[in-house]
C-alpha cells in the first residue's frame, strides 16, 4: 500500500496562507466500503486510511516514510503566479472586456 505525500491547501473560505505550510502523509484505501444494513453508515474495516499524520517540512516526511519503509507518493505543490490588480484598471480607456455597470 503507497501512501500519498502532499502540501494542504487553503480552505475556500480563508484569503490568507493559514494552515498551508504543512505536509500530509495519508493511507490510500485498500478495502472497500460497505453500507451498515442497519444504521445506514458507510464503514470499512480499513483503518490506515484513517490515519493522517502532519509534518512540518517536506523532507521530514519523506524520512518517515524511508525510515518506516512506506512506499509514497510526493506530490509537489504547484505555484501560484499572482498578478497584482488595481480598482482603478476596472475603468481604463483601453479595457478589453465591456464594463457592465
Amino acid at each position: 500500500m503507497r501512501a500519498r505525500i502532499y502540501q494542504e491547501s487553503k480552505t475556500a473560505t480563508q484569503s490568507g496562507q493559514a494552515n498551508t505550510h504543512t505536509w500530509v502523509l495519508e493511507y490510500g484505501q485498500t478495502q472497500p466500503r460497505h453500507v451498515d444494513a442497519l444504521m445506514g453508515w458507510t464503514g470499512s474495516r480499513d483503518t490506515l486510511s484513517q490515519l493522517r499524520l502532519q509534518f512540518p517540512t517536506q523532507d521530514a516526511a519523506v524520512a518517515y516514510a524511508r525510515h518506516n519503509n512506506i512506499g509514497y507518493d510526493l506530490e509537489l505543490p504547484v505555484p501560484r503566479i499572482r498578478k497584482p490588480k488595481a480598482y482603478a484598471d476596472n475603468f481604463r480607456s483601453d479595457r478589453i472586456q465591456n464594463w457592465t455597470h
